[in-house]
């Protein structure tokens, strides 16, 4: 109706870790794409290493809004100050499982695990808490983590 003012778009929080796997930096931004496109307000989470590999490579913030802190948005979500509607955890390595785990713990969010890197077989078998994993062998080539990706279509649910 009008003079209403309009529904918040739905949120959603992408936890980067340590850029070591080459992949994370381009499936992130074609995440961020997708989720766009959905019409949901993607923000970053990551460390100082995997935040400027995205800002440099979008410069002119074609894709990319809002960037933070990963320390940042969990003492947020923490304290209660800030939540999302869905959580991209990006996972190959223990670190990554235990980011998962403490967003599932303290977020409202719907969780996904996003699993990639050369043993990620591995790192889903440590997933002990409710989420929807989505994972691929993917290291230097983004394309089998971004089929898994596009067949779980996140940005639907």
């Amino acid at each position: 109706m009008a003079g209403e003012p309009a529904a918040n778009p739905a949120t959603a929080l992408l936890v980067l870790g340590c850029p070591q796997v080459p992949v994370q930096t381009s499936i992130a931004l074609y995440l961020i794409n997708r989720l766009k496109k959905a019409g949901i307000t993607p923000i970053v989470a990551g460390n100082k290493a995997a935040n400027t590999l995205l800002v440099v490579a979008d410069p002119d913030r074609h894709y990319l809004g809002e960037v933070m802190d990963l320390d940042r948005a969990v003492a947020l979500i923490a304290d209660k100050k800030r939540d999302f509607d869905s959580c991209y955890v990006f996972i190959h390595n223990d670190a990554g499982v235990s980011y998962a785990a403490t967003m599932g713990a303290i977020s409202k969010a719907k969780l996904y695990a996003i699993v990639y890197g050369e043993h990620f077989d591995e790192q889903v078998k440590k997933i002990e808490f409710p989420c929807t994993t989505i994972a691929a062998k993917a290291v230097h080539s983004p394309l089998p983590l971004k089929k898994a990706i596009d067949e779980a279509k996140p940005w639907v649910a």
